[in-house]
């Protein structure tokens, strides 16, 4: 569910618009691409995970969130048969730096319980034909490569690669798959 770099010569509400709608096609296209995602994301180090959780610690609380730039782009992001993966907190300016970097996440998740929020991931998006200008291949995070999510798709974005880290969650699939079924809409009001 996302993206980043392409925004980066677009307006900041221009790239928040285009990443909402990047961030519901990605999960969806990206989990029909993978191969053996859970072996996978078994054998791949829990390094990222603990970088995100300290880099993400002080966003437990939601409210902390809007004064560092990030803000909700559309409800709940449910799968039928694939769990959910919960409200997107984007961060438009971090869509738009062009940068992949561990401890800036460009969405923060959240699962919508009891009128509050929890968080329980993160996302890192960035456009593929920008990354692909100064990189021979997908981004990769401490051993993890990004998912890319090919154009056409049913938003019309361009291609991008993206990259859930289930950092507050335990995700049964791996800590990088993008639907977890211990994530729920359920709670959202």
């Amino acid at each position: 569910m996302s993206s980043n770099t392409v925004f980066r010569s677009a307006t900041p509400a221009f790239a928040a618009v285009s990443l909402s709608l990047a961030l519901g096609t990605a999960s969806l296209a990206a989990g029909q691409n993978h191969d053996s995602s859970a072996e996978h994301a078994h054998a791949v180090p829990a390094k990222l995970v603990q970088v995100v959780r300290e880099a993400t610690r002080e966003f437990i609380d939601v409210n902390e969130a809007g004064p560092a730039g990030y803000g909700p782009l559309f409800g709940c992001v449910s799968g039928p048969d694939h769990g959910a993966m919960g409200v997107h907190y984007v961060n438009p300016t971090l869509v738009g730096d062009g940068q992949i970097d561990a401890s800036h996440p460009e969405a923060l998740i959240y699962e919508p319980s009891n009128g509050k929020m929890r968080l329980v991931g993160v996302e890192f998006i960035v456009d593929a034909a920008t990354w692909l200008q100064t990189h021979s291949g997908p981004p990769v995070l401490e051993g993890q490569v990004f998912q890319l999510v090919n154009s056409p798709n049913r938003y019309t974005l361009p291609s991008f690669f993206e990259l859930h880290v289930w950092a507050w969650r335990d995700n049964p699939q791996g800590a990088f798959v993008d639907w977890n079924n211990r994530v729920t809409c359920e709670g959202q009001q």
